[in-house]
């Protein structure tokens, strides 16, 4: 993206020198095409800047989900429900509205606005990493990870977002496995 910028600007110089150019030779075929073009190299610069920005504003804050309920469902869970289990087929992840869940491997709570079973979506086979259980009643959205897909290639915003959460729950992983396991002595 940094080569993008530099090549757009040099894009329109060039529209530019060759509008002018088309004028001094008065030929309207230079003229027209790159009155065409110059109009859409800026559009496509003006889109490099706002992207660069959104990212940046992804970087620096959390993200709001409330745009992400047109492409999910909403599911109820009950205390104690299993919602996966390590090793299932992973075919949606989960961003919950109310309640707590908990992911037993990592001793996590995921709470209202937290989101679980993303990595599902990078694991070999797409099969779950870690069991999710509800802990107190509670509401998630689910979406499926063809949805998540999309999304991640339309909106930078949740594309960043998504690329933190995993890095994040990678170490996490990783944290957890070098904790010291007490054996069981009898």
């Amino acid at each position: 993206m940094t080569t993008m910028i530099p090549l757009r600007v040099i894009g329109i110089c060039a529209s530019s020198v060759l509008i002018a150019y088309g004028i001094l030779i008065n030929s309207w075929p230079v003229i027209i095409t790159e009155l065409f073009e110059l109009p859409l190299a800026l559009y496509r610069l003006w889109q490099m800047f706002r992207l660069l920005r959104e990212t940046k504003a992804a970087a620096e804050g959390d993200l709001s989900f409330k745009w992400l309920r047109p492409f999910g469902s909403e599911r109820a869970f009950g205390a104690g429900e299993t919602v996966f289990r390590a090793g299932d087929p992973a075919q949606e992840m989960y961003y919950v509205e109310s309640g707590v869940f908990r992911v037993p491997e990592l001793d996590i709570e995921v709470r209202s606005g937290g989101i679980v079973g993303e990595l599902g979506l990078l694991s070999p086979g797409n099969a779950r990493t870690a069991s999710l259980i509800c802990t107190e009643p509670g509401k998630a959205l689910c979406v499926t990870y063809s949805n998540l897909k999309e999304l991640y290639y339309q909106n930078p915003d949740f594309g960043f977002y998504f690329l933190k959460l995993t890095t994040e729950r990678l170490f996490q992983s990783v944290e957890a496995s070098k904790r010291p396991t007490t054996a069981l002595t009898l």
